[in-house]
């Protein structure tokens, strides 16, 4: 089994815009591409993980975050990148749309996305890493037996010091070249 990457999307792949809800808004940071290429010339499989609980709050629907990941998917490919696979967790239980109010196992850092990657990639998730710029994404981490890697851009500057009790990444780095880098030299 081969180890992969669980990647967060706003705030780590992509500027925080609250909820985005439309592919126009996305904006890809300059260093995404190049830190994904280098993931997947390592042979490490890169899989986004992202909470959309727009989705149960009425701002959107799944078909917006689908062409949401088809529009990164385009930035990436033009770049020489790819993102393995796009999942996302629709749910939340204080939404307001009835087929997504929902107490769930793949909202982060529940595991059932992980899961789902590891059925359909064979994928260790004890040799994976989690990043993101939340502490949910590093709970998602332990929660797996991984590696989390906390990044400074998006909410990760305001959170880096408030962690919960207990709770601690395995590398603080800068953005997501920075995590690409420690993650590459760990995974050797």
């Amino acid at each position: 089994m081969s180890a992969a990457v669980f990647l967060d999307r706003d705030g780590t792949l992509i500027e925080e815009v609250g909820y985005l809800d439309r592919p126009e808004r996305i904006a890809l940071y300059p260093f995404a591409a190049d830190a994904i290429r280098a993931l997947n010339r390592a042979g490490i499989r890169v899989v986004m993980v992202t909470n959309q609980s727009g989705i149960a709050r009425g701002f959107f629907t799944p078909a917006v975050v689908d062409a949401c990941h088809a529009h990164i998917a385009a930035q990436l490919s033009r770049a020489g990148a790819h993102i393995d696979a796009y999942y996302y967790c629709p749910h939340h239980p204080d939404g307001c749309v009835p087929e997504f109010v929902v107490r769930c196992d793949c909202r982060k850092p529940g595991t059932a996305l992980v899961e789902r990657a590891v059925r359909e990639f064979g994928v260790d998730p004890q040799r994976s890493f989690a990043v993101g710029d939340r502490w949910v994404d590093i709970g998602l981490a332990r929660a797996m037996g991984g590696r989390g890697v906390l990044v400074r851009t998006g909410y990760g500057a305001v959170v880096e010091h408030v962690a919960p009790s207990g709770m601690t990444a395995d590398a603080v780095v800068d953005n997501l070249a920075g995590a690409a880098s420690w993650i590459l030299a760990a995974a050797r």
